[in-house]
């Protein structure tokens, strides 16, 4: 009979801490580069649009790397890939200092930097859903309480760094110090508490709330066969187009309304703050209710949050935004990992979350440049926050359709 050792605790929260500082630092630079917008117009006068298809590119290269990240995640484990993929998003980000032209921005940051952000959600929720299962809500998201916590000191650490040194060596002192760091964190993390060399009793036996991996897991080849995986892809997609749109323009949006970039800035470090209570409560009550239950009540306050963002013209009703928006964005990036957990087992997790994944970074790649060209047409975002509230309802009614996988299926 397998018994626990004593360090079985002590392993299951370093891994929780080392997914955390990921989410951190490779969410918290993505969404950093919204801070970047201003500066990048000042100095070469590119519009709106052809910067936002720089990030674009990134969370495209992102998803599309993603796949082949959870693949080999679940065949060798995330601490190589970690380490390489750390090593190309500092060296996207110290390009940047050179940059001079617009192909360079789309290399350096689109690809390059996006090539290395494609491990930050697959191994971090990955890793943890192989971990814990019991607890698998809870534990995700204080993993994803980090992504608040980078939105909320990068950016205004971006902001700082701008004023101080300007943009380019900002680029050098984030990129070198986030690479310094997961380079060094990717060495302590493990698949699965076997690839730990511990061996732990069931669940049911373990208040550390790490296990064993489950026996009920539906094969790589039925899940890809079935509705259900394709409509959260699809969701998804519809989800996070929505989602970018939000987190790469709000800035350009708050300077437009007349906020010092400091201010600006803050609005977008507001939603990071706020975003960490969204995951935690969320991860709380996905190991009560299920992570469908929590998506769902973060549809109604991303709806209500657009229609407001229509409307608001003054500071504090941005900062106001910034709150229902946040609780929101929280929620729904803590529970999509659970969600593919729940329906499909962790057997293959890897790849599917990454096909997930990708199909979210296909429309949030699409979604900033859309917006950009919107605005670039229109003069102003109107049109970009109407066009989200109505891809937002279409991706709650897809949530909504979603029926559980049977059983019978599950190997």
């Amino acid at each position: 009979m397998p018994v626990r050792t004593g360090r079985q605790p002590s392993y299951a929260a370093i891994t929780v801490a080392i997914c955390f500082v990921i989410q951190a630092l490779g969410v918290g630079t993505y969404i950093a580069f919204g801070v970047f917008f201003n500066p990048l117009m000042e100095a070469f006068g590119w519009s709106r649009a052809a910067i936002s298809g720089a990030a674009s590119t990134a969370f495209f290269s992102m998803g599309v790397f993603g796949i082949l990240v959870g693949r080999l995640n679940d065949r060798f484990g995330p601490r190589p890939i970690l380490t390489v993929t750390a090593l190309l998003m500092g060296l996207g980000c110290a390009l940047m200092a050179r940059l001079s032209t617009l192909w360079e921005l789309y290399l350096y940051y689109g690809i390059i930097f996006g090539m290395g952000l494609s491990a930050i959600d697959v191994i971090a929720l990955t890793t943890v859903a192989r971990w814990f299962t019991h607890r698998r809500g809870f534990m995700t998201g204080i993993v994803k309480v980090g992504t608040g916590a980078g939105q909320f000191v990068i950016p205004l650490a971006a902001s700082g760094l701008i004023l101080i040194y300007g943009w380019r060596w900002s680029f050098v002192f984030i990129g070198g110090g986030v690479a310094l760091v997961l380079v060094t964190i990717a060495q302590w993390i493990r698949r699965d508490p076997r690839a730990a060399g511990l061996t732990i009793l069931p669940e049911d036996g373990n208040p550390a709330g790490a296990s064993i991996l489950p026996t009920s897991s539906l094969a790589l080849g039925k899940s890809l066969k079935t509705v259900q995986f394709w409509t959260i892809c699809l969701a998804n997609l519809l989800l996070v187009f929505c989602l970018m749109i939000v987190m790469l323009h709000i800035v350009p949006h708050a300077r437009d309304l007349g906020l010092a970039p400091i201010r600006a800035a803050g609005v977008l470090s507001t939603i990071g703050a706020v975003s960490m209570l969204g995951r935690f409560v969320g991860g709380m009550v996905i190991d009560r209710r299920g992570s469908k239950t929590v998506m769902t009540a973060c549809f109604f306050l991303l709806l209500f949050g657009l229609i407001w963002l229509q409307f608001a013209h003054h500071p504090w009703m941005l900062y106001l935004f910034a709150v229902v928006y946040g609780l929101a964005h929280g929620g729904f990036f803590t529970a999509i990992s659970p969600l593919v957990a729940e329906w499909f087992g962790i057997g293959s997790h890897g790849t599917l979350f990454g096909i997930v994944v990708f199909f979210g970074t296909a429309g949030g790649s699409f979604g900033p440049l859309i917006a950009g060209h919107l605005f670039d047409h229109c003069g102003s975002y109107q049109s970009t926050f109407r066009l989200i509230t109505v891809m937002a309802m279409i991706a709650w009614g897809l949530l909504f359709s979603l029926k559980p996988v049977d059983k019978r299926a599950r190997k």
